[in-house]
């Protein structure tokens, strides 16, 4: 119990300091969200009335408060689901454009992510069991594959299987012209979005795949010299059991521990492959609004990171306790 209520507090805490930190940031750069809106509407028709700029910072926060002020109406904002408003795609809300592209990216990177964990730990802990045989010939095929600039493989993938053999679409979630629109709850678009997320997933599954083998790898063979492996071996236990029950489980406890931080990285998805493949997800929504400086996008994306980074490490906590009870007990 002591170990849980510590972990509790640890990530309050941390939640509260990323949240005002979150606040706080964009307000120390140059510049302000009220000012950006009103810029742009000048360069692009000219006059802009008072009342039109009253409304403006009304809208976007008026900077004349104190920031204690702000920082208070800033909380309670964000709890009844208001974080602002877009710059780039006025009026529509920020809470609308994350609530868009979240779907996006936790379906196309988050499944890619975990099919790359778990491809990753069977065949690293295959290569573990096996090793000094022909399978640890896998490790440096995936390593070069890793060490490919990511950007890099996603065009050689696109080049190849879109352009060369016309198999995939080039890029976007979905064939607009078909959905003119938009996404619509039916078989033909589902099937349309799988197909134009299988390019961006291998390409993420390829990039990842070999860290999680080789360091699986290496944490079977160091498990395997362990004594109680030796011990199991010795009372003449299966070599199927050993190797699932004993060593693969404790050498799966560091990837696991990784994972949880990768997992909650998922939401920001990936910006380059993104970029790349124009798809409609966070990592090319964050991209946008850095470009475009617009702070309210960037404070709401920032946020929801943060939130997703923050829950997928407490769960994993809570699963490393249960898997590792040394954790519990050296708190």
């Amino acid at each position: 119990m002591k170990f849980y209520l510590r972990r509790i507090t640890f990530y309050a805490v941390t939640l509260w300091a990323t949240i005002s930190l979150n606040f706080l940031l964009p307000r120390l750069m140059p510049g302000n969200p009220a000012d950006i809106m009103i810029a742009k509407m000048q360069r692009a028709g000219g006059e802009v009335s008072e009342t039109t700029i009253r409304n403006i910072k009304l809208l976007l926060g008026d900077d004349d408060a104190p920031l204690w002020e702000q920082y208070f109406g800033y909380w309670g904002r964000m709890f009844q689901g208001d974080l602002g408003v877009s710059v780039t795609k006025f009026p529509t809300p920020v809470a609308d454009l994350i609530g868009a592209a979240m779907p996006w990216t936790i379906i196309l990177v988050g499944t890619a992510t975990v099919i790359s964990f778990i491809l990753g730990v069977v065949l690293g802990a295959w290569a573990g069991w096996k090793r000094g045989t022909w399978v640890d010939h896998i490790i440096p095929a995936t390593t070069v594959l890793q060490s490919i600039p990511y950007f890099w493989l996603a065009l050689i993938l696109v080049a190849i299987f879109a352009v060369g053999f016309g198999w995939f679409p080039i890029f976007g979630g979905y064939n607009v012209f078909d959905f003119p629109r938009g996404p619509e709850p039916s078989w033909k678009f589902v099937s349309d979005a799988i197909r134009h997320a299988i390019l961006p997933a291998i390409t993420i599954v390829l990039s990842s795949v070999g860290g999680w083998l080789f360091g699986m790898r290496n944490m079977m063979v160091s498990t395997l010299a362990e004594d109680y492996i030796l011990t199991a071996e010795a009372k003449g236990l299966r070599p199927r059991r050993i190797a699932t029950t004993y060593a693969a489980r404790n050498a799966a406890i560091p990837s696991i521990a990784g994972f949880s931080i990768t997992l909650g990285f998922v939401v920001a998805g990936s910006i380059v492959m993104e970029q790349v493949f124009t798809y409609p997800g966070l990592g090319k929504l964050m991209y946008q609004a850095v470009l475009s400086n617009d702070y309210a996008l960037m404070q709401g994306v920032f946020l929801v990171i943060t939130l997703a980074v923050l829950a997928a490490n407490f769960f994993m906590d809570l699963i490393y306790g249960f898997v590792d009870p040394r954790a519990r007990q050296n708190v």
